[in-house]
């Protein structure tokens, strides 16, 4: 199996930019990698993406050089088990949990570590690898989970999340997470959603991890640029579906004159 691209651009000190894949659209896929993107997060919890459509946009970034990821509903271990079959190169976890990122890791590592089921004809695997063993500790090492932080509760015991060994990217949620925190829509220009910000991005550095977090569907290089310089290393730009209805309702307001 391949390396994780996502891992290496971040030990090398990159940062990394993403999008939210709501479309089912191969091309879409391969547009964002030319335009220079490094992951897309191919969405179950939301969009109408099953695991047919799902296979063909991860193999759509492999062969693009784009980074597949899956934003997972919940914990289900056969799912996760077959979107890990498939190859994708992370999982975001929704509302993700001291409890649940350990379920999650469980469930996507193989023994010793987790109850991953062994299958040497899945892609991930390019159809049966010499050495297996080799490949359940490549397969182990390489993925990324990505608990999505939504909730004040959880933002407060982010030292012990922090902590954890197999997680290496916390993504905080800033739409659920400002209506949590009774701020509903703030940015992070807002004190309470900055200093969460801040307070996240000291204790990751202290224990070696990145933050990532979501700067909306409006392209605005100053918002991004806001969030790098208060130390997120990875920024996900929204939806697909999203950035797409932002540029046709730029392209309509030419229907009103001025």
């Amino acid at each position: 199996m391949r390396s994780n691209s996502i891992k290496q651009k971040l030990a090398a000190g990159e940062i990394v930019m993403g999008m939210m894949h709501f479309s089912a659209s191969p091309m879409l896929v391969e547009v964002m990698a030319s335009a220079g993107l490094d992951f897309f997060i191919i969405d179950f919890e939301h969009s109408p993406i099953d695991l047919a459509m799902a296979a063909h946009l991860v193999r759509a970034g492999d062969a693009a050089g784009i980074a597949p990821l899956l934003r997972i509903p919940d914990v289900d271990a056969g799912l996760v088990k077959k979107v890990l079959n498939m190859g994708v190169q992370g999982l975001v976890l929704p509302h993700g949990t001291r409890a649940s990122c350990e379920a999650l890791l469980r469930a996507a590592r193989y023994e010793p570590e987790g109850i991953r089921g062994s299958c040497p004809a899945v892609r991930q695997a390019n159809y049966g690898p010499p050495n297996w063993q080799e490949f359940q500790v490549q397969a182990n090492r390489e993925m990324l989970i990505i608990p999505l932080l939504e909730d004040p509760a959880t933002v407060q015991d982010f030292e012990a999340l922090a902590a954890m060994e197999g997680l290496d990217v916390f993504f905080l949620g800033p739409f659920d997470f400002s209506v949590a925190a009774g701020v509903p829509g703030a940015g992070f220009d807002h004190p309470v959603m900055a200093q969460a910000l801040e307070r996240m991005v000291s204790i990751a550095r202290r224990h070696g991890k990145y933050i990532m977090t979501s700067v909306g569907d409006r392209i605005d290089t100053a918002v991004g640029r806001n969030v790098i310089r208060l130390g997120v290393r990875m920024i996900s730009y929204s939806a697909d579906a999203l950035v797409f209805r932002r540029a046709c309702q730029e392209i309509a307001k030419l229907k009103t004159p001025e």
